[in-house]
C-alpha cells in the first residue's frame, strides 16, 4: 500500500505519533489531524520525523465541529480515528470532558468518511469498551464478542469507560447504516516510548511508582502492551483485506501487585513503597485476554518486561527520571 494517502486523527497523541512514524517508514502519505497545528508544539515531534517534509501535512480540526474532518479526509484512502479524550483522574463534568468529545468527534470523523467515500477505517476503542461487565469471572477468557455494560460502568463512575464504549457502539451502528468498511482495535494499558517527551496518562502510573508519588494502588489487573505494538495492530488491520470487526491488542493481564513486584526487582535503585491501598478488599476478578484475531494477522507482541524496560529507558531519555 506504499503511495497511499492516509488521515490520522489526533496526530499529535501517544499512540497516534507512533502511527505516524510507521506510517511514513512504510511510504505513506500522511494527513494528520491537530487543533492548531501552526502554533502547537504538541505537533513538533511530528515534523521532525524522517520523511515527514515530504510526506507529512498536519491540518486544523476539532472533535464536535460537524464537518471539522471534511477537508482532512478528502482524497484519503483510509482514516485512522485515534482521536478520543484520554482517561482522566479528575473528572468534574463527564458529559463534556469525555462523553461527547468521543461519541460526537466519533461520529463526524465517521461522517465526514462517508462524504469522502474513504475506503476504509481503522478506530482506536479500548479495552474499556469491552471487559468491564459484571458477568466476567476470573476464569473468563475475554474475545472481542464481550462489550463493557455502560450502565454499569455509569454507576461506578467509570466515565472514561462510558465514553469509549458509547462511542463504539455509536460507530459501528453508524457504519452499518452507511455500509463503510470499519476494523476496530482495542488495546489495553498501552505503555512504551513518547515521542513527544511529555507523559501520557497510562506511563505516568509507572513513572509515579519508581520516584515515589504513587503511595498506594487499587486491587485491579489489566493488561499491558506496547505503544509500537499497538500503532502496528492498526496498520496491519488496515492492511489487510480479511481483516474484520474488533481486535483486542493486549499481553498478558497482571495485578497492580505483580507490577509493583516486578518493578521493584528490575529497579532496585528506587524506593518503590506503593502499596495496596486496602488488604481486606478481594482482588477484582481477574480475566484472561485474547488477542489471537492480531496473531492472525501477523503482530507479534512484545513481553511486558521488555514494555515496561523501553518505558522506563525513555523516561530517563527525556530527563523524566534519574
Amino acid at each position: 500500500m506504499a503511495g497511499q494517502t492516509v488521515c490520522v486523527t489526533g496526530a499529535s497523541g501517544f499512540i497516534a505519533s507512533w502511527l505516524v512514524k510507521l506510517l511514513l517508514e512504510r511510504d505513506y502519505t500522511v494527513r494528520g489531524t491537530i487543533r492548531s497545528p501552526g502554533t502547537s508544539q504538541k505537533s513538533k515531534h511530528l515534523l521532525q520525523l524522517p520523511g515527514a517534509s515530504d510526506h507529512l501535512k498536519l491540518v486544523s480540526a476539532d472533535l464536535l465541529e460537524q464537518g471539522s474532518f471534511d477537508q482532512a479526509v478528502e482524497g484519503c484512502d483510509g482514516v485512522f480515528h485515534t482521536a478520543s479524550p484520554a482517561f482522566e483522574k479528575n473528572v468534574t463534568d463527564p458529559q463534556a470532558q469525555l462523553i461527547d468529545p468521543a461519541v460526537k468527534g466519533t461520529l463526524n470523523v465517521l461522517a465526514s468518511c462517508v462524504k469522502a467515500r474513504t475506503k476504509k477505517v481503522v478506530l482506536t476503542s479500548s479495552m474499556a469498551a469491552v471487559a468491564y461487565t459484571p458477568k466476567r469471572k476470573s476464569t473468563s477468557v475475554v474475545d472481542e464478542s464481550w462489550w463493557s455494560d455502560s450502565d454499569y460502568c455509569q454507576e461506578a463512575k467509570a466515565w472514561y469507560y462510558v465514553s469509549k464504549t458509547l462511542a463504539e457502539r455509536a460507530a459501528w451502528d453508524f457504519v452499518k447504516e452507511k455500509n463503510l468498511d470499519m476494523v476496530v482495535i482495542n488495546p489495553s494499558m498501552v505503555l512504551g516510548p513518547v515521542l513527544q517527551g511529555s507523559k501520557n496518562t497510562s506511563s505516568e502510573i509507572i513513572l509515579d511508582f519508581l520516584n515515589g508519588t504513587m503511595k498506594v494502588y487499587p486491587s485491579i489487573a489489566f493488561g499491558i502492551v506496547g505503544v509500537k505494538d499497538v500503532a502496528m495492530a492498526h496498520i496491519l488491520a488496515y492492511e489487510s483485506e480479511h481483516a474484520t470487526g474488533r481486535y483486542i491488542c493486549s499481553g498478558p493481564v497482571h495485578p497492580f501487585a505483580d507490577v509493583v513486584s516486578l518493578l521493584k526487582k528490575l529497579y532496585p535503585m528506587y524506593d518503590i513503597s506503593a502499596k495496596v491501598a486496602d488488604e481486606t478488599v478481594p482482588l477484582i476478578p481477574s480475566h484472561n485476554l485474547s488477542s489471537q484475531k492480531l496473531r492472525d494477522l501477523g503482530l507479534h507482541l512484545l513481553p511486558t518486561e521488555d514494555v515496561i524496560h523501553e518505558t522506563v529507558t525513555n523516561f530517563k531519555e527525556w530527563g523524566l527520571l534519574d
